[in-house]
């Protein structure tokens, strides 16, 4: 793996790390027990990203 490539996974990791964040932390406030789901799912949805690209290394 080049050094490049290398920096885009670790980027993509970091974008993707902070996604679930602030999903968890919007999730947190929202009073719609619905809506507050469907940003839990995007956060699961993104965690399931970042083991993605972490299992690349």
């Amino acid at each position: 793996m080049t050094g490049k490539e290398l920096m885009y996974i670790e980027d993509a990791l970091g974008h993707e790390k902070y996604f679930q964040t602030q999903c968890r932390t919007i999730a947190a406030q929202l009073q719609d027990e619905k809506l507050k789901q469907c940003v839990l799912q995007m956060a699961e949805k993104h965690r399931k990203i970042f083991q993605s690209f972490y299992g690349l290394l």
